[in-house]
């Protein structure tokens, strides 16, 4: 992985938005918060997302997910904004998750189609297919890197 890239996630919580919180203790506040023992659980039901709002236009290169196996969006559309204001989503790739409990790594650099050369100011992670029976997802760590711009 190239060095050079930033992660692009705010720390400011109003940044992120979530489909649903399974409870409390599972709240969107841990996605972000660095630490492997907190999780961000969603309810069931299909198409579960994770919004991220980037505090400048950027260029995502890596997303790294940790799942709780069973638990996994198998089938992940990435969409993308230039705005955040009012966001107009379209589909910029697909990723696959395995449904493993390990770090996994999505390489995004070579999807440089349908992103706007300009950069891009929200992502959003729709969880089209889970490996759980009734749709949940819990994710364990979200990162996405790349350069701010």
């Amino acid at each position: 992985m190239d060095n050079s890239y930033v992660s692009l996630i705010s720390t400011n919580p109003q940044d992120v938005k979530v489909s649903s919180t399974l409870d409390k203790s599972t709240g969107k506040k841990h996605l972000t918060d660095n630490n492997p023992e907190t999780c961000w659980t969603s309810r069931q039901g299909s198409g579960q997302y994770v919004q991220l709002t980037f505090e400048k236009l950027a260029i995502p290169k890596h997303i790294t997910i940790t799942f709780q196996g069973g638990f996994v969006g198998t089938k992940c559309r990435v969409e993308v904004a230039e705005s955040s204001d009012r966001p107009e989503w379209r589909t910029w790739t697909y990723i696959h998750p395995e449904d493993a409990n390990r770090r996994q790594i999505f390489d995004l650099t070579a999807c440089r189609d349908g992103l706007p050369g300009e950069g891009i100011q929200s992502m959003k992670l729709v969880f089209e297919e889970s490996s759980d029976f009734y749709g949940r997802i819990t994710i364990y760590e979200l990162k996405i890197e790349g350069l701010r711009l």
